[in-house]
């Protein structure tokens, strides 16, 4: 996770250059994830959410979902979630603590991160 200035591609709504707020590339550079709930936990500690701000480098045809295909790093473990309506605001809740491997889809695009929830 880096906490370096944004890329200037996904810094609409913040007021400053976002320097500070935790967040990570997707490994072809289409999507960013702004982890306002940082660290992510699992179960979501009480009282926090794991909220992750997504946003993509080319804006999303509307109508489409982010769909985020989730699996834990040496389990068979797998699950789905879906952001309704494309990269935005999410709770992204994943079962078990880990590195998570993340592949996510939305118009027509793919990208993959690795998220660590504690």
């Amino acid at each position: 996770m880096r906490t370096d200035a944004l890329p200037q591609w996904a810094r609409g709504g913040f007021s400053w250059d976002g320097a500070g707020m935790p967040h990570v590339y997707g490994e072809q550079g289409e999507i960013l994830a702004v982890v306002f709930g940082a660290p992510l936990k699992s179960p979501p500690a009480e009282g926090r959410a794991n909220k992750i701000l997504w946003v993509a480098r080319e804006s999303a045809e509307p109508g489409g979902d982010l769909v985020i295909a989730a699996a834990l790093d040496g389990t068979d473990v797998r699950v789905e979630q879906k952001v309704a309506g494309g990269p935005g605001p999410s709770l992204v809740d994943l079962p078990r603590a880990g590195c998570w491997r993340l592949t996510l889809t939305w118009s027509g695009r793919t990208d993959r991160m690795d998220l660590i929830y504690e």
